[in-house]
């Protein structure tokens, strides 16, 4: 016969203590324990922090009368800018007349109603992709401004083959650096690598309105006795000299003729007021001081916003004062290696290259596809990637289109080699950083104490080809 034990299993003894229920608690909650705790915190965090390479990078000169003036030799050359449309449709488009001054042979031209009248007499023509649209050697019979699209400038090489002179895309034109010639050929073949919008002016259309109207005939002819005179490779006024003479020929004699109405930089600022109530300011100090902290953050806020305007402001930024002449197109679309090497080649001692992490990202994966490894730069302990040796910073505040395009910048600093420049200016009163001030503004009747924060800053680009672009960087991935 089993006993309970065998049957039951074994036998359990009734004064064992339950084990804890359902919410039960057997010692002190770690909640509970902290109210006891000195917490360990950190300061306060902020996402919006970046590197800032272009803040650190650029040399900063201090301008004690807060503005900068920019003293050049005299430019015969006149530069190229680019023209605006309005579109009100697929068929309707139109150049806005005030940005025709963009074009070389108008600038400085100021009869607005004659600059609408021109404008109108443009004509929109659609092209297809692969359509050529002139030819090397052919007669000049038309100008052309770019509405939309992308065409590439070719010519034969010497043995047959095609040579790709450069990209023409939206806002540039074509044909008006015939203007003055007799009897004008173009120089290269340019063909349409998509479909795009052209505003077309026959060459009858100029001859016209200078037969009609006084103040442009004249006008042009400055411009092109202006394009006669001497000048040096870059446009300047020629100082003549002579060289590899035997004997004693008698020499030439010139000056260095400088420009009469040169650029000034004032300075620019980022201001914001912080405030802070005076209970929080006294009692709430330890371990770490409020309202340092606050202005520590705030601080942060405005140099972000000061690098931001270092590249996007209207006047000075870097996107919107590069010379056009010093901006070129990508090839395919992508940034290729082919692409930085044409952008290098415009300048001389190119210190940096600013682009988007994701313009960066774009330009490796080319590499990757070439099987290049692009090399480092070592910059304060840091190893950059770099391309020719040029490093190659991250710089968030370079907008990218919502066609998924960006740009990549490549700077000459200093003013020792012609470059680019911060400016700024020390010794101001109550400054708290180099160029930054903080002023104590009172306490208002709500107890909230009051400081005026303010950083005062501007850049300037000594000669044109210290910064170029390369313009028209698509960022995506492509199809394998």
């Amino acid at each position: 016969m089993s006993t309970p034990e065998s049957v039951n299993g074994p036998a359990t003894d009734d004064s064992a203590p339950e084990p804890p229920g359902n919410g039960q608690l057997t010692s002190l909650s770690t909640v509970a324990a902290r109210q006891l705790a000195t917490t360990t915190k950190s300061e306060p965090q902020m996402q919006a922090i970046t590197s800032r390479w272009l803040l650190k990078m650029l040399p900063w000169v201090d301008v004690r009368g807060g503005a900068y003036r920019v003293n050049r030799r005299l430019q015969l050359s006149v530069g190229r800018g680019r023209v605006r449309f309005e579109q009100n449709g697929a068929d309707d488009v139109k150049v806005i007349p005030e940005t025709l001054t963009e074009l070389p042979v108008l600038r400085g031209y100021s009869d607005t109603e004659v600059l609408k009248e021109v404008a109108s007499r443009f004509r929109v023509r659609e092209v297809r992709a692969g359509q050529v649209l002139f030819e090397a050697g052919q007669p000049v019979t038309e100008a052309y401004l770019v509405a939309h699209g992308r065409f590439t400038r070719y010519a034969a090489g010497p043995y047959g083959e095609e040579e790709i002179l450069g990209v023409v895309t939206d806002g540039d034109q074509m044909g008006d650096e015939a203007i003055g010639q007799s009897d004008p050929l173009w120089l290269s073949s340019v063909r349409a690598e998509c479909a795009g919008v052209l505003l077309v002016l026959p060459w009858d259309v100029v001859s016209e309105f200078t037969d009609r109207v006084p103040s442009l005939a004249a006008h042009l002819e400055a411009y092109a006795e202006r394009q006669r005179l001497p000048m040096n490779r870059k446009g300047e006024a020629d100082v003549p000299v002579q060289a590899g003479h035997v004997g004693e020929p008698t020499l030439p004699g010139g000056f260095v003729d400088y420009e009469l109405a040169p650029r000034e930089y004032e300075l620019s600022l980022t201001q914001t007021v912080l405030r802070v109530h005076t209970r929080v300011a006294d009692l709430y100090n330890d371990p770490m001081d409020q309202t340092r902290q606050q202005l520590r953050l705030t601080i942060e806020e405005i140099r972000e916003r000061q690098e931001w305007e270092l590249v996007n402001n209207r006047d000075f930024g870097l996107l919107h004062s590069v010379d056009y002449t010093q901006r070129i197109s990508t090839f395919t679309g992508p940034p290729t290696p082919d692409d930085l090497d044409e952008l290098l080649a415009m300048r001389r001692k190119t210190k940096l290259f600013l682009a988007h992490p994701k313009a960066i990202a774009a330009f490796f994966r080319q590499c990757n596809r070439r099987g290049l490894v692009p090399g480092t730069a070592s910059v304060d302990g840091h190893e950059i990637p770099a391309w020719r040796g040029v490093p190659f910073f991250p710089c968030s505040k370079i907008p990218i289109s919502p066609q998924h395009t960006s740009s990549i910048i490549a700077l000459r600093t200093g003013e020792a080699d012609q470059g680019v420049v911060g400016l700024f200016q020390t010794g101001i009163p109550e400054e708290y950083q180099p160029g930054l001030n903080v002023r104590f503004m009172g306490i208002d009747s709500a107890a909230i104490i009051r400081y005026l924060v303010t950083a005062y800053y501007s850049m300037a680009i000594l000669v044109p080809d210290a910064a170029g672009i390369l313009e028209n960087v698509q960022i995506g991935r492509t199809a394998e």
